[in-house]
């Protein structure tokens, strides 16, 4: 029985999304917007709006907004991306700073 146990803990802790995986996916987002600022100083390649357009996505991909539209409600220990709130802000840490050191998703305290 105890190894039945075991094993159904592990099945569902693996089926839950990690809170490890938000803090990856929303260093990502950093990164994008390092890759933006970085860019648009050396190449001046964004056009005018280009930064609302990817703060608009970033909303939109949200994960409390897609499970708002999916299912109605919004299950903050599934989100397996950030909420909108959360992807736009580490872009714009990104964008704003250009410097990896303000991307660190592992030790800030609030995401």
């Amino acid at each position: 029985m105890e190894g039945f146990r075991a094993a159904f803990a592990c099945d569902r802790a693996r089926s839950r999304p990690s809170r490890l995986q938000v803090r990856v996916e929303l260093q990502a987002d950093c990164f994008a917007g390092i890759w933006a600022n970085h860019a648009q100083q050396k190449q001046s390649i964004l056009d005018p709006g280009d930064v609302d357009q990817a703060l608009q996505t970033a909303s939109a991909i949200g994960d409390d907004r897609l499970q708002r539209e999916t299912q109605g409600y919004v299950v903050p220990d599934a989100f397996t991306h950030g909420s909108s709130a959360q992807r736009k802000r580490w872009f714009l840490n990104g964008f704003n700073s250009g410097k990896i050191s303000e991307c660190n998703t592992f030790s800030a305290d609030s995401l």
